[in-house]
């Protein structure tokens, strides 16, 4: 498995914030700790260009953000913070996704996990949002389209709904987007009927939980309804926002998953990447925000994924 990992990442200062550097020197000791480390295919890369950052995101936002990071602003937005550093950072990020995807399409490896921050599924095509800059994955969808994918799918359990993914694919009938999400929480939106519009009407599809769920029904009904999308998408390849604040111990989630429960999402989406786009899956890091249970988390979806 073919995975990005860059202490640089630690770079993007946020202060007391749960979307904290910690996050990742964590989840490295965990790989390290664990041996997984020995088992990954270790990437070098470049960060995104502005071209790859364009096809999701204005001009006028990305000259403001890099404004924002160059003059140390700190707080952008509500739940978002910038330091000094975070312009390079967040392309660092959105550039892993890209490479990750290429050397997928091309057979280097199947799999790829991007164990970058700061996370992007709530970054809008003009703006930040809940603790993201960049939507990396939508960078990702549009950047595999390019080199020739035709149809990608985007699978999202973050416990938040993407909205901003949403958003960048509201219209599109080549990207498809499923989200599994606590309802009602943060950011509001991905109700069941937000399926999109125009040429994208029916290539969206949300599903909503309420905090009391089982991960047994949370599985089974994330299983059932990704595989019945598939049915319309037909994606050439899958790319995954993994966020694992959906742990029963993240002190932002609120939702009941163990490890072993990310253990059996990753089995899942090995056998279905391999019936659906010959096993090509790209993760890419979003939530999570129990320094103890994300990496034991990521360790044990890497498990299953590569099961």
């Amino acid at each position: 498995m073919l995975a990005y990992l860059s202490s640089e990442f630690e770079n993007h200062h946020t202060g007391h914030h749960p979307e904290c550097p910690e996050r990742i020197a964590r989840l490295q000791a965990e790989l390290a700790s664990t041996g997984w480390l020995e088992r990954l295919t270790l990437a070098e890369w470049s960060p995104a260009s502005m071209e790859q950052l364009k096809a999701v995101h204005g001009a006028d936002y990305l000259h403001r953000l890099k404004s924002w990071c160059e003059s140390n602003r700190g707080r952008i937005e509500v739940d978002t913070v910038v330091s000094h550093q975070s312009w390079d950072v967040a392309r660092l990020a959105a550039g892993a996704a890209c490479d990750a995807v290429e050397r997928v399409m091309k057979g280097v490896e199947l799999q790829a996990f991007c164990a970058v921050r700061p996370p992007g599924h709530h970054a809008l095509p003009t703006g930040p949002m809940g603790f993201c800059l960049l939507n990396n994955v939508a960078i990702a969808a549009r950047y595999a389209q390019r080199i020739g994918a035709t149809r990608v799918l985007i699978v999202d359990w973050d416990v938040h709904h993407g909205n901003g993914t949403q958003d960048a694919f509201w219209e599109d009938e080549t990207v498809g987007f499923f989200s599994i999400h606590r309802h009602p929480f943060y950011p509001g939106s991905g109700l069941s009927d937000e399926t999109g519009s125009g040429r994208g009407l029916g290539w969206t599809s949300n599903l909503p939980v309420p905090a009391s769920i089982s991960p047994k029904h949370f599985l089974s009904r994330m299983c059932s309804e990704v595989e019945s999308f598939l049915s319309r998408v037909r994606p050439d390849l899958i790319i995954v926002s993994a966020g694992f604040d959906a742990h029963r111990a993240d002190p932002i989630g609120g939702l009941t998953l163990e490890e072993e429960h990310f253990y059996e999402i990753g089995a899942w989406l090995a056998q279905l990447s391999k019936a659906e786009c010959q096993g090509r899956v790209v993760s890419l890091l979003e939530g999570g925000y129990s320094l103890e249970m994300m990496p034991k988390s990521v360790v044990a979806y890497l498990d299953g994924l590569s099961c």
